[in-house]
């Protein structure tokens, strides 16, 4: 398709549920033939108009990474979208729902890298990503959808900047070359009860290849990682609704721990 009309109209209606917190129907639903490419140009009409109001990328995210997930959401390949400052919050703060705009959240825990020198597709690999990785750190992100009752396919999640709400990172930063991050054992509670386990390996086999996937798969459209960005490399486990009243923690196994909770 790649009908710029089409591109701009669908992301300022994206962006517009997202300022009044509202779903929309799937865009699939009406736009059967609307490709991953498409989607992600409606991602990046999206963000611009996040950009004229004042928010700023420091990062990138990858999603739907895990067989758990991908059964859950019936999405099996992986999405990917930008992080900004707005949706980043302090380890162990307590959130507002209304606030934050949250509609549908669930929680993921995943493994945050910082980069330490720009990375650029194509032919990036889990070694250049490790070589680049200044620390990793547990992290939650709390993964929202724009579309009715997380009724995705994998264009309307793309084009919903891969359903990011907002993510907080662990206050412990660790060198990466310190850890088997395949092998690193992640346990998560909500409300002080079990709610998901995974390894690092649940990520496309190595949470760094995720990485470097996403580095190569944003490189096609010539958007670099840059020194300084923190990458989100996808859930160990799957997604965990929320709701006001509810907190979640975890810990990985190396790595520290992370909190947040959440308020009406």
């Amino acid at each position: 398709m790649s009908d710029k009309q089409f591109i701009e109209q669908q992301g300022q209606r994206l962006y517009e549920a997202l300022r009044a917190a509202k779903t929309l129907a799937p865009l699939t639903d009406s736009h059967p033939e609307m490709t991953v490419e498409d989607a992600y140009h409606i991602s990046l009409h999206m963000l611009r108009l996040r950009e004229a109001s004042g928010e700023r990328v420091i990062g990138k995210k990858i999603g739907v990474t895990s067989k758990p997930v991908q059964d859950m959401l019936g999405v099996f390949q992986p999405d990917f979208g930008f992080l900004t400052d707005s949706m980043e919050f302090e380890d162990g703060a307590a959130v507002s729902l209304k606030a934050s705009g949250l509609i549908q959240p669930r929680a993921e825990g995943e493994i945050a890298f910082m980069l330490k020198k720009d990375l650029q597709g194509p032919g990036v690999t889990k070694e250049d990503v490790l070589a680049a990785t200044e620390w990793v750190a547990p992290c939650f992100e709390i993964v929202d959808s724009r579309i009715n009752d997380w009724k995705i396919k994998i264009q309307d999640t793309v084009a919903d900047n891969a359903s990011c709400g907002v993510f907080v990172i662990g206050k412990q930063h660790t060198d990466p070359a310190s850890l088997d991050l395949a092998a690193a054992s992640m346990q998560m509670a909500k409300n002080g009860q079990p709610a998901g386990s995974g390894l690092g390996s649940a990520v496309q086999g190595h949470p760094a290849e995720a990485v470097a996937w996403l580095a190569n798969t944003l490189g096609a459209f010539g958007i670099p990682f840059k020194a300084g960005e923190v990458i989100l490399s996808g859930s160990l486990a799957p997604l965990v609704p929320a709701a006001a009243g509810d907190r979640f923690d975890m810990v990985i196994e190396g790595m520290g721990t992370c909190s947040i909770q959440f308020t009406e």
